[in-house]
């Protein structure tokens, strides 16, 4: 509303009796006027609010109203302010010109007008109040604008966020089809062949040693089925919270020692080396299980990209601080692949058929973390990588 807008008025005179009369013909509730007995006093007002209107008597001793008003129009704050004129100085001195050539709006004789005066105090308010208004309209427009921008800004970068997440999880659910389907097509397969000789009675099928081999690539095929089910668990069990860790006092280098032994079929499959250099204990308070599980990660990326080549584990203890260290001298990882290795759904080498849901390395981060460690990889492309461990003792 216009009429709330408060209307600052004012008045300079050099005798107090002109300035009440004045004050009391064009004062209302909605205006607030002030009084000024000389120029100069008139400047500190100025310089202080924003006025509506300035009506300033012609002669006043010092600087009168004329270079007053000049002053004025050469301030940047004041120069748009409508200056009306008063003078009890007969018309024959051509004030009026003067007047409206220092930058006046209006001219007023004494004694005034009172009617007059009251109709352009009104006019003057009302144009004050539509601008202030109109202004007021601009800066809510542009706020609301630059609103939109961020907003649009903010809806660019979620539709971003959700397209990545889309593709995320159509990458996510192609892996685990494939990743699923391999075991299982093998035991698949398996579960046929043996039919088929039952179908025959073809009990030469079914020696012990062919036996021991049937149930050993089962019990590998399961296990892949339950480490992928196993990941998919974690990655569940870091979203909400509720990775356990469940901490007591053991040997690193006794668990990377039998975690390297446990490995030994698939170090051989892989056509690989290991060297192990674990020669001193290193006691500490972890979660025996999650750690366990971090190396044999890292120790499987290595097989899966070391390219045959051979792979050195070290657990050593340095500055307060257990070390596991695993290097291979395979395909290597870009500089730009080493920020992103470590989230989720992201595997080392897209470029690489390999297997896994490229949830190992997030996994192991997330695991790392909870026991107020850290993981680092060292890389060049086609020069190997090496990953280091490093947990609080």
């Amino acid at each position: 509303m216009l009429s709330e807008i408060k209307a600052k008025l004012l008045i300079v005179d050099d005798l107090p009796e002109n300035l009440l009369a004045l004050e009391a013909l064009i004062k209302r509730e909605d205006r607030q006027v002030f009084k000024a007995l000389s120029a100069d006093e008139a400047l500190s007002l100025l310089l202080e609010h924003e006025f509506a209107m300035a009506i300033l008597d012609v002669q006043m001793p010092g600087m009168n109203g004329f270079e007053l008003a000049e002053l004025m129009r050469s301030t940047e704050k004041t120069k748009n302010i409508p200056i009306v004129f008063v003078s009890a100085a007969g018309r024959e001195l051509n004030y009026a010109f003067k007047g409206y050539e220092s930058g006046a709006v209006d001219f007023l004789h004494k004694p005034l007008d009172i009617h007059a005066v009251k109709s352009k105090v009104n006019v003057f308010v009302d144009l004050y109040r539509q601008r202030k208004a109109l202004k007021q309209q601009l800066e809510e427009l542009e706020r609301s604008r630059a609103e939109q921008e961020a907003l649009m800004r903010e809806l660019k970068s979620t539709q971003s966020e959700l397209e990545r997440a889309i593709r995320m999880r159509d990458d996510f659910m192609s892996i685990v089809s494939h990743e699923v389907r391999t075991p299982l097509n093998g035991l698949i397969l398996e579960t046929q062949l043996r039919k088929l000789h039952l179908a025959k009675d073809n009990a030469s099928a079914f020696t012990m040693e062919k036996l021991r081999a049937m149930v050993d690539r089962d019990e590998r095929q399961i296990q892949s089925l339950i480490r992928l089910i196993e990941d998919m668990l974690d990655v569940s069990r870091i979203r909400t919270g509720k990775l356990s860790i469940r901490t007591s006092p053991f040997d690193l280098s006794e668990l990377v020692v039998n975690l390297v032994e446990s490995y030994s079929a698939q170090i051989a499959a892989a056509g690989s080396v290991v060297t192990l250099h674990a020669d001193t204990p290193v006691i500490g308070v972890w979660d025996e299980f999650r750690i366990e599980q971090v190396v044999a990660n890292l120790l499987t990326n290595a097989l899966r990209y070391g390219a045959h080549k051979p792979i050195e584990l070290r657990v050593y203890s340095e500055a307060g601080e257990a070390r596991v260290e695993v290097r291979d001298h395979g395909i290597g990882i870009s500089a730009e692949n080493q920020k992103r290795i470590f989230q989720q759904f992201e595997r080392v080498a897209a470029s690489h058929a390999v297997a896994g849901l490229g949830l190992g390395l997030f996994i192991s981060d997330q695991i790392v973390s909870a026991h107020g460690g850290r993981i680092s990889v060292e890389s060049d492309e086609g020069s190997g990588s090496m990953f280091r461990v490093s947990l609080p003792l």
